[in-house]
């Protein structure tokens, strides 16, 4: 998908599934913590008026709304965290697990040095 589109323009696009089925309207777009790129979207199904949160990445925007490639079942099987809070890291590991989708690298590890003694001072 298009990165460097504003997000905003997402929300209120009509979302069809990879067979062209409507499924929803996209409510909320969350971006990636580290990079501020749009990573997920909420999708309003109607069914219940629940969030169906849907990948950003394969997902194709055109003229007529937001094209996820895939199938409706699996899209409102989706875990709803509920729109407007942060997704937390587990509730993302959750989505990439549900859609199938190869985990992000993780951040590198921090190594901890000890620096807090005098050049010279032997260790006791």
């Amino acid at each position: 998908m298009q990165t460097d589109m504003d997000p905003r323009s997402l929300i209120g696009r009509k979302a069809f599934d990879r067979n062209g089925h409507k499924i929803g309207t996209v409510d909320e777009v969350y971006l990636d913590d580290a990079t501020g790129v749009p990573e997920w979207a909420a999708v309003r199904t109607g069914l219940f008026s629940r969030d169906a949160f849907v990948p950003l990445e394969p997902s194709e925007l055109v003229a007529d709304g937001l094209h996820i490639p895939y199938e409706r079942t699996l899209i409102k099987d989706a875990p709803d965290f509920g729109v407007g809070r942060h997704l937390s890291p587990e509730q993302e590991l959750q989505l990439y697990r549900h859609y199938n989708l190869t985990l992000p690298p993780a951040p590198p590890a921090v190594v901890e040095h000890d620096f807090g003694r005098l050049a010279g001072q032997e260790e006791a």
